[in-house]
């Protein structure tokens, strides 16, 4: 964590690290994998709200917990961006982090790959590969999907690549 700016430090030992070391094809320890995703999700969007940073909302798709979608937000200049959000976990889940995708976005940004994936490669992923087990979803959406929004979408508006729902509304009754 050194070299990491005090409200990333501060945001990420407030999320609980995850001890069991189980993927989909688990079975019984899945569930309980399950359960500690659930448990730190809610505590990471808890602190999230509390600090008047709410940002995304997710769930799982299926009752496997295997497919996971939702919305995430992104503030710029005043004006909310929304986009849908989707990722599977992967069969070597949690050795692999999960591909977190914005198909909206697809073929609007070079930081992405085909389909809405989000380019995690250099900084994210040798982070996961050496906190595993112990991240998550919710880790993978704070130091993955947060960062990236934040570096990607001011430059996808102010190119005019992406217009806020307000503007696209009104250029077409003009």
């Amino acid at each position: 964590m050194e070299g990491w700016d005090p409200s990333t430090k501060s945001t990420l030992t407030q999320i609980p690290l995850l001890t069991t070391k189980a993927g989909p094809r688990d079975g019984a320890p899945w569930t309980q994998r399950l359960k500690e995703e659930y448990k730190a999700l809610i505590a990471y969007t808890q602190m999230n709200k509390s600090n008047d940073n709410d940002w995304f909302r997710i769930s799982a798709a299926n009752p496997e917990g295997t497919r996971w979608t939702g919305k995430c937000w992104y503030v710029h200049n005043l004006l909310k961006y929304e986009f849908d959000l989707q990722f599977d976990i992967p069969i070597t889940y949690p050795a692999t982090a999960p591909e977190l995708e914005l198909p909206q976005l697809d073929g609007k940004t070079q930081k992405m790959y085909r389909g809405g994936k989000i380019c995690l490669t250099v900084h994210f992923k040798p982070l996961w590969a050496k906190n595993c087990p112990r991240f998550g979803i919710a880790h993978a959406l704070c130091l993955g999907l947060a960062p990236w929004l934040a570096a990607e979408i001011p430059i996808l508006v102010d190119s005019g690549m992406i217009k806020h729902k307000d503007d696209a509304t009104s250029s077409i009754e003009s």
